[in-house]
Order: structure tokens, then sequence, then C-alpha cells
């Protein structure tokens, strides 16, 4: 009998990938709002966190770390992609040449900086979601999205930001920015959270999906 793939985890699969992919691009704009610093990319990435507790929640812990897999996957070819055409010769005539290589010419510091950054946060998201749902025998949603979100947030600023930053600016400043970046991050997934959880429910419905991680393996190149 065939193993039959889900429609709707196929395109939360895409979105969450197309997030990640975007909040990349945007991460080379940086804005001050209210007197906060902190990067565009803002704006999209915490819906990556938000889709895989979504996964985590419906199809648990195995589903959520091919998602995670597959995006980093997307991410690491879009990077070595972008490489490639900021190494291409540039035709005579174009004059967009400098701005195209400041978006889309990531320094390698950088670019290991994010690969392995979103690694560590989202598997820690989705490890403390599974556990905690298993604990709590399902109950508290919204607390356990919060939880995993946060401690998944401060995994990836905590790895992130030294890696690449490390050196070029005060310690006092990077250590604001990593904070900033926890705090608003967080806090988007706080408002967004009602939809959140209406989404969940219907997913549910729809898939007839509840997993509850009981007796798995959490290791995080391991599938089956």
């Amino acid at each position: 009998m065939r193993n039959k793939v889900s429609v709707l985890f196929m395109l939360m699969c895409i979105l969450f990938t197309v997030c990640l992919i975007a909040a990349n691009l945007l991460e080379a704009k940086v804005v001050n709002v209210l007197g906060l610093t902190f990067t565009a990319g803002m704006i999209v990435f915490p819906v990556s966190y938000i889709i895989n507790d979504c996964v985590t929640e419906v199809w648990g812990y195995k589903k959520a770390s091919i998602l995670i897999w597959s995006g980093f996957a997307a991410n690491f070819l879009v990077i070595i992609f972008a490489k490639v055409a900021v190494m291409l010769p540039a035709a005579s005539f174009w004059e967009g040449e400098e701005h195209f290589n400041f978006v889309f010419g990531l320094a390698p510091r950088i670019a290991f900086a994010s690969l392995l950054a979103f690694l560590t946060g989202s598997f820690i998201n989705a490890y403390v979601m599974s556990r905690m749902k298993v604990m709590s025998q399902g109950r508290h949603f919204s607390l356990r999205a919060i939880v995993s979100t946060v401690l998944g947030e401060c995994a990836d600023s905590i790895v992130f930001f030294p890696i690449a930053f490390g050196g070029l600016m005060p310690v006092r400043e990077l250590a604001v920015m990593m904070l900033t970046q926890v705090v608003l991050k967080s806090l988007y997934e706080v408002v967004i959270l009602p939809v959140t959880v209406r989404v969940v429910k219907a997913v549910k419905k729809v898939e007839g999906n509840d997993v509850y991680d009981t007796g798995i393996s959490y290791n995080i190149f391991k599938f089956s």
C-alpha cells in the first residue's frame, strides 16, 4: 500500500520555505522603528516558527524534522545560487550590480551563522513543543507555542549574532540587538496566537491527525 502525502503538509512545507528564503533576503535591511533597531527579516521570520508549531502539533516531531531539513536545503541552495550569480560578470550597461551584490552577496560568515542558527532554533522549538505536548497530555497549546518559540528564538539569536557579528560591534550593542530580536519575535507569536490556534484546530479536523510523540527518537538525523 502506498504512503499518502498530505496536501496540507506539503503546502505548509512550501510556505515555511518561502518564509525562510524571504527572511534571509530581508535581513539585508536594518530598520529603526520607535527607537528599536532590528532587521527587516523579522517581518516574516517568526511565521516559520508558527508553522513549525503547527506541524509539530498536528503531525509530530518527525514530520517537523522533514520540514526543517527541507527548509535548510532550500536556504542552502539559494545561497549557493546567489554566490554563483554574484561571481558572474555583469553586463557593461547594467547599473545595478552594487545593489544586487549587497543583497545577494551574503558573506560566508553570515551565511554559516544563519544556517546554523536556523537549524538550532527550529529543532529546539520542535523538541520543546513535542515534549510539552506529551507532558501536558495535549492541553495548553497556547502556552506550549509561546514557550517553544521563546526558547527557539533565544537559541537562534545566541547562535547567529556572536558568529555573524562578533568582533564587529561592541558587546553591549550586540547583546541589545539579540534581546530586541527575541522580544519582538516572541511578541509577534503572542499577537498572532489566536490565528495559530484556529489554524491548528482546522488542520487537525481536516487531517484527522493529533500525533503524540511517545517513545520516539529525537535524533535530528533520523526520520523513520
